[in-house]
């Protein structure tokens, strides 16, 4: 299986360096309800459109409340940009997902599970350069519970009309190398 994920790390890699349709990122989380720390890892897919695609992978790391949390969330969110401004994006979003609640057994909720299906709704502000930190205030409808998530996402291949790293004006026409002319 380790095999079968490096082969595909080596066969999408490279197209990932000219496409500036996709962005990787991670954050930080903080659940208010369950005062409860965790990391996310995200890929996003089609970052410039008005609609893009977000895959997601969250993992709560330790909890400051009176039950610990020990649990994974991975999903799919849908981001809608809904007002643009010259440096930043607002937009709203969806999140659907699958969450594994490892120790849900020490939970006081009525009817806790360990396999759980989440369903969220929220708002997030994003800058528009390669490296784009991003905000997002959520809300977990099955759970009824909120959550901030605080990172940063890198957009492969970015440019801007204006510069950036592959601006063709900046790039040399020719290459002269003297041992072979």
């Amino acid at each position: 299986m380790k095999r079968f994920y490096l082969i595909v790390l080596l066969v999408v890699l490279p197209f990932l360096g000219y496409n500036q349709n996709i962005g990787i990122g991670g954050s930080a989380i903080y659940n208010f309800q369950s005062e409860t720390f965790g990391v996310g890892a995200r890929v996003n897919f089609y970052p410039n459109s008005t609609l893009s695609f977000v895959p997601q992978y969250s993992y709560a790391l330790f909890s400051l409340g009176p039950v610990p949390i020990k649990e994974w969330t991975a999903g799919l969110a849908v981001e809608l940009k809904v007002h643009q401004l010259k440096t930043f994006t607002f937009y709203l979003l969806g999140h659907g997902g699958f969450n594994y609640w490892s120790n849900s057994d020490a939970s006081t909720l009525n009817n806790a599970e360990n396999a759980n299906w989440n369903a969220e709704a929220g708002i997030g502000i994003k800058s528009k350069k390669a490296l784009r930190p991003f905000l997002e205030y959520r809300y977990n409808v099955k759970f009824q519970e909120t959550h901030l998530q605080l990172g940063l996402l890198y957009i492969f291949g970015y440019s801007e009309d204006n510069g950036g790293y592959r601006n063709k004006s900046k790039m040399k026409k020719k290459v002269f190398c003297p041992a072979y002319n």
